[in-house]
């Protein structure tokens, strides 16, 4: 596979051998926040309003204006090579007045004085923009903030000559220069490099050039891509390379490469760096690891601004030589970041949150990107950035999409909560209590599901959340860790119920043990792909890659994929002699009859391993089923060494699990499928040579998964296979898929039901296996 050679930016007939002139644009946003702000780092008054109430705040005060008012005007200007551009809130021509609209919650008396001089920044450069586009020679400056709550504006004039708005806007621009200079000559250095970008190894894996030739054609084409490829063939060098490649041609200011768990992080961070993409010697690549704030905070007893936290304070003053510094290490992994900001003695969380808009390659969890809240979505659209977007693991993304977009709320929590709450909140906390008090008492079931929201509870839990964003900006101290929590449960539940449609459902839970009844509300998400649509749109173009992917109409139905989204399926490279695949059609798993089945199983585990001595994983539907066949094999089959899972297990006790895989190792580990080592683990070789799975894999029957079953028949016209065989059989294969790593390794699978040898279960196993009945 080959890259076109990157175009030239010098006109026809220009010198061929002189460069063109480095010249870089940037947003309005990134200007100001580059060059104008100072001081600590305040969360005090971070506004609490959604992404959608934001926007609806907008259109209120749009809606005030009168006629003939102009909204989201595009304006762009050129000092020297640098060009700044944005879109401006509104301007009325009648009063010639320009407007910056923020919405907030709370007293607006409290905001820091640097978040308004930021916000005056801003709007005195689309000023500029504007007088120059129009030929103002004066202009009235508005900032508009909206509170939420009252709907009341409060507004700040400044009139302004054109003049002195194009000094101040050349002064932004100056100071910013030297940065852009930088930041063109590093984005013409990174193409070139990427452009000239070698595969790292002397050939392809086979199926690794069809998997990258497939991702090359989805950049050029800007189209998505799903993409089914076995495991072993390379998929994270496969998809980066390509990736990357094709960044100069198309122009791609990022790539973010989003994996469901850490180890799939690290697997991204390795690729790169065998694509010489890491260190300060290889290609100039921009690479970032972004980490939780739950993980990447070095004081959780401490609050988010100065007067608390030693690393908010002064946090802008800092931050340039450390930006600087950073980016000079050119790969930012966890550690390395923690340690660059550390030197500088700024927040490594937040310094990630600034460095993402400097890196070339994001490499994050899912959440980062298709979360409601996500950084990396939200930024793509402010900065108009061209992403690509690799999603590894990929089928793990219809149920995390689900469950990023549910929320729930118990009132025993809240109800502790209350009784401890300051005085200030405990008015809107009693109306929230009643309100939840009425929802219990009305409901006649222990679980129903209701088709629409409750209003009133909905508008309760929207005052108390307003209430606490208040006092949380008041006290200034670390807040009540249930407090907090109480407040963030909030806002997911009120921004999901600005939402809310036929892809989810609100469920109520009564519990009446105890000495008091309460309830559980739930916003459940069922079908993710209204919500994980837009963000495909978002971007030039999404590779969603796996080795599951089977049925594809499942994939692109439950994750919204556009129409015209192109699909792959590479064929393995494994070869059907590898692998001894049996089904133990005499044996059924099915809920009545696992008493009876324990035995045969224990038996036939017992059997396999003394006719091939060697190291097994057996897969069960839980951990009872699992612990009674392991207890059967210890009391009939006491020659059989084995090991068990255990429900939550630490990080310590599951790597101790996975090291009895040795080399040339004789056991049999029993764990629970779908669980943390039915995929994600990689044991070649003979530290596994057989599995067993002991399940067709269907997810429990219950009220959740009948209402999941409903709404995918609504949907799809396919609610069973949507919500239970598909699922099942996915984790199936991926257990399955521990067994052959390599073209070297050789091994024997057991599936044992009888369901298996049903001719619609086969359809959904991997072709490359050669089924035989044991």
């Amino acid at each position: 596979m080959h890259a076109p050679a990157p175009t030239s930016a010098a006109e026809p007939g220009a010198d061929p051998i002189a460069a063109p002139a480095p010249s870089y644009t940037v947003a309005v946003r990134t200007l100001c926040e580059f060059t104008a702000r100072h001081g600590d780092l305040d969360l005090r008054f971070t506004p609490a309003p959604t992404a959608q109430q934001g926007i609806a705040g907008h259109q209120l005060v749009v809606g005030r204006r009168g006629a003939g008012y102009e909204c989201e005007i595009s304006l762009q200007a050129s000092i020297g090579p640098l060009t700044v551009r944005g879109r401006a809130d509104g301007f009325d021509p009648a009063a010639g007045r320009l407007e910056e609209i923020k919405t907030h919650r709370g007293d607006l008396a409290r905001q820091p004085a640097h978040h308004r001089h930021l916000h005056w920044a801003q709007l005195k450069v689309y000023g500029a923009l504007l007088c120059q586009a129009r030929g103002f020679e004066t202009l009235r400056l508005a900032l508009v903030y909206l509170d939420l709550e009252t709907e009341r504006e409060t507004v700040f004039e400044e009139v302004h000559d054109a003049g002195d708005l194009r000094t101040y806007f050349e002064g932004q621009c100056h100071r910013f220069l030297d940065w852009a200079l930088l930041e063109a000559a590093h984005r013409r250095a990174r193409d070139d490099a990427l452009g000239a970008l070698r595969f790292p190894h002397a050939e392809f894996r086979p199926g690794q050039r069809t998997l990258a030739e497939a991702v090359w054609r989805s950049m050029r084409s800007g189209r998505c891509l799903l993409a089914q490829a076995p495991t072993g063939i390379g998929k994270t060098v496969g998809t980066l390379f390509p990736a990357l490649k094709a960044a100069p041609a198309e122009r791609l200011d990022k790539v973010f490469f989003l994996a469901a768990k850490t180890p799939g992080r690290q697997l991204a961070l390795d690729a790169l760096q065998r694509l010489g993409c890491s260190g300060a010697a290889g290609v100039p690549l921009r690479v970032l690891e972004l980490t939780a704030r739950s993980k990447a905070c070095e004081h959780p007893d401490k609050a988010c601004h100065g007067e608390s936290c030693p690393l908010a304070r002064g946090f802008y003053d800092r931050l340039p030589q450390a930006r600087a510094e950073a980016l000079s290490l050119r790969t930012l992994p966890r550690q390395a970041l923690r340690d660059a900001a550390l030197a500088h003695a700024i927040c490594p969380y937040w310094l990630s949150q600034e460095l993402v808009r400097w890196a070339d390659v994001v490499v994050a969890d899912y959440n980062y990107f298709f979360d409601t809240s996500a950084l990396l979505h939200a930024a793509a659209l402010e900065q108009d950035w061209r992403c690509a977007v690799l999603v590894d693991e990929a089928h793990n993304l219809v149920e995390r999409g689900r469950q990023m977009y549910s929320a729930e709320l118990d009132e025993a929590a809240f109800a502790d909560l209350r009784r401890t709450a300051p005085a200030a909140l405990r008015p809107a906390f009693e109306r929230l209590a009643r309100s939840w008090s009425t929802l219990r008492r009305e409901q006649q079931t222990a679980y129903a599901v209701h088709d629409e929201l409750p209003g009133r509870f909905v508008a309760a839990l929207q005052q108390a959340a307003g209430a606490v964003a208040d006092h949380l900006a008041e006290a200034g101290d670390v807040p009540l860790p249930q407090l907090q929590d109480f407040y963030f449960d909030a806002l997911a539940f009120t921004r999901l119920a600005d939402s809310f449609g036929a892809h989810s459902a609100f469920e109520l839970t009564v519990h009446s043990a105890g000495r008091r009844p309460s309830c559980v509300a739930t916003i459940r998400n069922l079908v993710p792909a209204p919500h994980l649509a837009p963000r495909f749109a978002a971007a030039h173009a999404v590779v969603l890659f796996s080795a599951t992917l089977h049925p594809q109409r499942f994939y692109l139905d439950s994750l919204g994929l556009p129409a015209d989204a192109a699909v792959v399926e590479v064929e393995s490279p494994f070869e059907a002699q590898q692998l001894a695949v049996r089904i133990a059609p005499r044996i059924s798993t099915r809920w009545a009859d696992r008493e009876r089945s324990v035995a045969p199983i224990a038996a036939l585990v017992a059997s396999q391993w003394r006719a091939r001595p060697g190291n097994y994983l057996a897969f069960f539907s839980s951990y009872d089923f699992q612990h009674r066949v392991a207890r059967c094999l210890a009391a009939e089959h006491p020659d059989v060494p084995h090991w068990e899972q255990s429900a939550g297990m630490s990080e310590h006790e599951r790597q101790s699990f996975i090291d009895r895989f040795v080399a040339g190792g004789q056991g049999v580990g029993f764990a629970v499928l779908g669980g943390s080592f039915g995929e994600g683990i990689d044991l070649p070789g003979d530290r596994l040579v057989g599995a067993f799975v002991a399940t067709l894999g269907l997810p429990q029957v219950n009220p959740v998964n009948e209402l999941l079953r409903e709404r995918m028949q609504q949907a799809f016209g396919a609610g069973f296979d949507y919500a239970y065989l598909f699922p099942g059989i996915r984790r199936v294969v991926q257990a399955a898929g521990r067994v052959i790593r390599s073209r070297d390794d050789r091994g024997v699978l057991w599936l044992i039901d009888d369901r298996f040898a049903r001719a619609e279960v086969r359809a959904l196993l991997p072709r490359w296996w050669q089924v035989e009945r044991g």
